[in-house]
């Protein structure tokens, strides 16, 4: 399992990467990140809303209510123009971490 400041860092890019695929709603959402990460990172539903509803607030994604399958309305929730935007910003400062990391671990065990 992730640190809990690694869950909160890299939510925001995660969640604009995954409504960059598509439009979707709030459990669908915890399941893609489970999937994704192997079951690394476990999102809750309060982990997660308070992150949509700050993303939505500063305008880089936005919700729409509609009828599911079953029937019963959920809240779906899509990539904005301007998260678009944004994902392009955070993809390349999480990609300059990610290189720089892989540099100095690459041929270096951690010793304890």
């Amino acid at each position: 399992m992730l640190a809990k400041d690694m869950v909160a860092a890299s939510a925001k890019p995660l969640l604009l990467s995954i409504l960059a695929e598509g439009e979707s709603y709030g459990y669908e959402i915890i399941q893609r990140v489970r999937e994704l990460s192997g079951g690394q990172i476990e999102w809750s539903d309060g982990m997660l809303y308070p992150v949509l509803h700050r993303l939505e607030r500063d305008g880089l994604i936005e919700s729409e209510w509609k009828e599911a399958d079953t029937g019963r309305q959920r809240k779906y929730y899509f990539i904005s123009t301007d998260g678009r935007k944004v994902l392009k910003t955070e993809r390349q400062q999480w990609l300059t971490v990610h290189n720089t990391l892989g540099k100095l671990w690459k041929h270096k065990p951690v010793t304890i």
